[in-house]
Parts: structure tokens; sequence; C-alpha cells
């Protein structure tokens, strides 16, 4: 007799996510499982159908290969990897222990929470890099009793309810389900003389000061990872991770863009006219910036090299200043005169003296024109 679709089974379509397929699988289970249906061999065999295809698909590797072989893909006798044998406690339990408060065991070491912490950070010290020294509350392992959670002198044992497993099984109705052990509460062991400074937790919370160097180039959203600084580990169980994640604060004269940064250089009229030299402001220092005569308020000057270099490699980028003429205030009689001259002077010559006015996405226009003549 050939198996049915394991899809159909469970009456899911192929591109089910694994949440899709969990909830499929409990309907089908809780509708036939024996303990509802006594004496019920279709109800039986109906439960056992789609326990085998809810314990394939909800396997990424095993569902790939019967996606691609089909049932061939998965059937050992064909060298698949096939179902593990008639024992549907361990799937029964993984879905349905979330409604009955049960699920595995947790009893023993186990890995500490990974921490994050944001770092504020100025833009100086992203571009070229800096270390820092920061402050971070977390659990750590109790220095009285090492982690144990036992006074010294003493040690836990082994839970006499459950016998070190965490777990306690009930009779719920037709279900016998497991339930976390309410004397250990899921630890497996018992402490009888719990240590006073940790009140048999074995963790207590403190702050720490940690030293993260920043690498160059770094930019917000960006993360560093510090192992085994996150929270110890329960029961003397490995640390965490700390991820530090950057947060470049803004800079009053610079802007970031990838690995280039943008600044606005004020510029006289008569430079601006006439040609001159700007002292331009960069991360490394005043340079200066040679402006041509007739140049338009919103033109991009390019200075190669002064931008960041990236924290994954790659050539460092170039600072773009945008030049945004400024117009003259508080003039005296004398200044006044000499520009009604000069306006006279432009208006006798008709629209060729005229500047011709460029907005400033003009300015970028032209300043990407000019990078490829």
């Amino acid at each position: 007799m050939s198996k049915r679709d394991y899809y159909e089974v469970l009456g899911v379509s192929k591109g089910a996510d694994e949440k899709e397929v969990k909830k499929a699988y409990r309907r089908v289970a809780m509708k036939c499982h024996p303990d509802r249906n006594p004496g019920d061999a279709e109800a039986e065999a109906s439960f056992k159908e789609a326990s085998e295809a809810y314990e394939i698909l909800s396997d990424s590797e095993k569902r790939s290969a019967y996606d691609q072989y089909g049932h061939a893909g998965v059937d050992p006798s064909m060298g698949g990897g096939g179902f593990g044998g008639g024992n549907f406690s361990d799937i029964f339990g993984d879905v349905f222990g979330d409604i009955f408060g049960g699920g595995r065991g947790r009893s023993g070491p186990q890995r500490g929470s990974d921490l994050r912490y944001t770092l504020d950070i100025s833009l100086e010290d992203a571009v070229k890099g800096a270390t820092v020294e920061i402050r971070v509350p977390s659990l750590n392992a109790c220095d009285t009793c090492d982690g144990s959670g036992a006074s010294p002198g003493s040690s836990p044992t082994t839970c006499g309810t459950c016998g070190g497993v965490g777990q306690v099984r009930m009779q719920q109705g037709l279900f016998q389900v497991q339930q976390t052990c309410p004397t250990c509460r899921g630890r497996g062991k018992s402490i009888s003389d719990p240590c006073n400074s940790c009140h048999g937790q074995g963790r207590v919370e403190t702050t720490k000061t940690l030293s993260v160097k920043v690498p160059p180039g770094v930019d917000t959203g960006d993360r560093i990872r510090l192992s085994g600084e996150g929270e110890a580990g329960p029961e003397g169980g490995p640390s965490g991770d700390l991820f530090v994640q950057m947060s470049v604060r803004q800079h009053a004269i610079f802007e970031r863009d990838g690995k280039n940064l943008y600044c606005e250089v004020p510029i006289t009229f008569a430079d601006a006219a006439l040609g001159g030299e700007l002292d331009v402001p960069t991360l490394d220092g005043r340079v200066k910036l040679k402006i041509p005569a007739e140049t338009q308020t919103g033109k991009l000057f390019r200075l190669r090299g002064k931008g960041v270099k990236p924290v994954r490699g790659g050539s460092v980028g170039d600072l773009l200043c945008r030049v945004d003429m400024e117009t003259p205030v508080k003039l005296n009689k004398e200044q006044k005169g000499l520009i009604e001259e000069l306006r006279a002077s432009l208006g006798q010559g008709g629209k060729s003296h005229s500047p011709r006015q460029t907005s400033w996405f003009e300015g970028v226009k032209n300043f990407f024109d000019d990078l490829t003549t």
C-alpha cells in the first residue's frame, strides 16, 4: 500500500512554514490520539501517519530530501533518512508541551543568555577607531558558591521528586504529559543549604567594566561580539556573549554616506566670482581648497582620501565639499556704492554677464558629469 503525501496528511501546502506545519499536526493529533479514541485502530493509524509526516516536514534536511525525492528520499530501506520507528512521545511532547506546561527537561548546566549593549560614539571615533570602557549590568556566577547555589562546604543533591530529570509525569484527562518538577523547578537538583550570597540561584546581578576596542570604519548598526561576556549560565553553565552595537552620533559639520563624507563650506561673493582658496575642515585638520573663478553656489568639490576606510576593507572614501555663497550683510556706504556700480556694470552687458542659476541638485549632477569627462 503506497503512502499518502505528507503534505496531504497534514493538510498543508508545500510552502507552509514550520509554524503552520506544527499547527496542522497538533490539530490532527488532538483529533486522532489513541487516548481519545480507545480501541479505534483507524484513529491510531491516522495518528501514526500524522506523526510520521510531522517528523519529516519539521526537519529541514529531511523535508528537503522528501521534496526532492519523495518517500524514497526518507526511506531507510532505500538509503534515505527514514522515520524513527513507532515511538511518537518525543514528537508529541515537542508540539503539545507548551499547552500542558511540559517540554523537555532542562536540568544540568545551561548556556547563559546573550546580551546587547548600544555604544554611543562620535564620528571621529567611528572613523579612526578608539578604545572605550563600558559598564554592563548582567548576571554573573556567584563567587561565594562558584555558581552551585549551595553554601560553602555543601553541594546540591539529586531531586527526590523527579530523580534529577527536572520533570514529572502528570495525568490530565486522557493525556499523560510531562511537567516541570514543582520541587526543583526543572533544575533536577535540590539545595538544602542555599548560599547566602545568591540565595541558592548560583548567580548574582553585578555590573562589570569592560574595555571595547572599536575598529576604524565602523558605522551605526555594526556589532562587535565579546565572547563569554554575557550572562553566566545556570547550574554553572558557560556564559553567553555580549554584542556591542554601534550608534554614531550626528556630527556638527560632516554627514556620512558609506565611506564618503559630506560638508558645506561658505564662500564669499568675491571668491566665487574671481576664484581663491578656502580653508576646508577635515577629520585630520584643515586643508586648502582651490576655488576656480565663476564658481556657482552648490558646486561640489572632491577631496580624495579624506573620507572613511571601510571596516570590512576597501579603498578610503572621499570628502565632498559643497560651496555655499554667503550674501554680505551690514555693508557700509562705500561698499554699497561699489556693489551698485557692479550691478550697473553687469546690467550694461545684458544676459551674457548674468550668472547661470544652479540649484543644489544641478550642482550634484554637474559634479558627477565632471568626473566622466
